[in-house]
């Protein structure tokens, strides 16, 4: 069974007690629940012992045994004996679970619905599956004619590449926790940007490595020195970084900093992973960069999930012949291949790529400008940076408060994860990434909604912080 440390909780839950109206039992466990309801705290896991996590947060015992006995009787704590207190979701006899509540508008996501051409897509591709029934469907890289269209997309970008070069996955995490598997040892080093998109700082994590953390801010983006820092100090063995449009912030890096990257990597022998799941869905007029490996040795990373349809669970690894191959042998051990039917889908679309992907950059660009309209409206003392690209806004919310207001807005029915979520170790408590995917009312339904839990977690008075409402400029 895994279990949290006192000092690990602690970290997570970094200013717990920051505008608490009621006792201070209730805004610990407050803080608890919404850690499992996010999964930063995995179900089944075993959280320290009262007298640990009182000690740690200099705090008494008393405290920590009522916001444990809150959370017992709320249903996301089972005390076992012998085995601690260990976290759960409510069973669906008693009381039910927010993260299922179907009514709930789910801002946690930022999800595009499905693109018309996949549904014309899927019934071409129905068509063509009868040619691949004689087959096994058993392939750890992919069907050819799908790894072909793949490699003729990068071609044509400029970079020149062979269907040898690819591997096809289900989906974009699959090819993260792929290469964080066959490139990773227990200790390694992996440079991420932080904030940074949660499930691959997992996948990285589940792998053994030792992450760190490179700042990325909306108006400045990657921080220069930081960056030359974490290569030259760390000599780390995988960096993962999303240079187009970066999930949360929006920012993308520039071509000078780019190719520092690329010499750093070459330094110091480290694999660069790039993630372009988002990057055809630049917003504001300049041309787009080439793909990040024409400047040097990287591995590629795309999907169609972000920029298609979620539901089209498909992806792709482009790198050297060697490391497909790597890749190959070690994805025995998790999975036996990609559909088949849903890279014939891929391939019907890729065909068409631009011009989805010309669609959605017009409906991400209206839905960007109304929300930014409706923050300025709603919550002006919010400052929502503009937004050149990507899916979400990074929106700083001015005071350290955005787990309070995450769990206040489940109570008006919204589901949204905290800035922490995106935070290696639990910062950006000043942020909400809020996605701007979604249509107009919807939108507008989200925002009424975090109006509404703002008013509530800031009716009362507020506890010095030291910190006043300050904007990213």
């Amino acid at each position: 069974m895994a279990s949290l440390s006192a000092r690990a909780l602690a970290a997570l839950i970094v200013g717990w007690r920051d505008l608490a109206s009621g006792p201070a039992y209730a805004a610990l466990a407050d803080r608890i629940r919404l850690l499992i309801l996010d999964g930063r705290i995995a179900l089944g896991t075993r959280l320290p012992a009262e007298r640990e996590l009182a000690a740690q947060l200099a705090i008494s015992r008393t405290t920590v045994s009522a916001a444990y006995g809150d959370l017992r009787e709320s249903g996301h704590l089972d005390s076992v004996r012998g085995s601690g207190s260990v976290a759960r979701l409510p069973s669906r006899g008693g009381v039910v679970p927010d993260v299922l509540v179907t009514d709930q508008l789910d801002f946690s996501k930022a999800v595009l619905p499905s693109h018309p051409a996949v549904a014309e897509a899927a019934q071409r591709a129905v068509s063509a599956l009868p040619s691949f029934l004689g087959e096994s469907g058993f392939d750890p890289v992919g069907i050819r004619v799908a790894r072909q269209a793949i490699a003729e997309r990068y071609t044509a970008r400029g970079l020149l590449t062979d269907a040898d070069e690819v591997l096809v996955t289900v989906g974009a995490q699959h090819a993260i926790a792929l290469l964080a598997n066959a490139l990773l040892s227990r200790g390694d080093r992996a440079v991420i940007e932080s904030p940074s998109y949660p499930h691959a700082v997992e996948a990285l994590r589940a792998a053994g490595a030792r992450v760190v953390a490179v700042p990325v801010t909306p108006a400045d983006g990657w921080d220069e020195s930081a960056l030359e820092q974490a290569f030259q100090r760390t000599s780390p063995v995988l960096a993962y970084l999303m240079p187009d449009n970066h999930n949360p912030t929006g920012a993308s890096m520039p071509r000078v900093q780019r190719e520092r990257v690329v010499a750093l990597a070459a330094e110091q022998g480290t694999t660069l992973v790039i993630d372009e799941t988002i990057g055809g869905l630049r917003l504001d007029d300049g041309e787009p960069e080439p793909p990040f490996a024409t400047l040097g040795r990287a591995v590629m990373l795309g999907s169609l999930g972000k920029s298609v349809w979620g539901g089209l669970r498909i992806g792709w690894i482009r790198a050297d012949r060697e490391l497909i191959q790597r890749v190959a042998r070690t994805r025995f051990m998790t999975d036996l291949g990609t559909p088949i039917l849903e890279q014939l889908i891929l391939v019907e679309l890729l065909g068409d790529l631009d011009r989805i992907l010309a669609d959605r950059r017009d409906y991400l660009r209206a839905s960007r400008d109304h929300l930014a309209r409706r923050i300025a409206e709603r919550l002006p003392m919010w400052h929502m940076p503009h937004v050149t690209g990507g899916i979400a806004a990074w929106v700083n919310i001015g005071l350290p408060i955005s787990s309070q207001l995450a769990l206040a807005a489940r109570n008006e029915g919204l589901v949204i994860a905290a800035g922490a979520r995106f935070g290696v170790e639990g910062l950006f408590e000043r942020f909400v990434r809020i996605p701007f995917t979604y249509p107009p009312d919807v939108i507008d339904r989200g925002v009424e909604a975090l109006a509404a839990a703002w008013h509530t977690v800031t009716r009362t008075p507020m506890a010095s912080t030291g910190e006043e409402f300050a904007q990213v400029v």
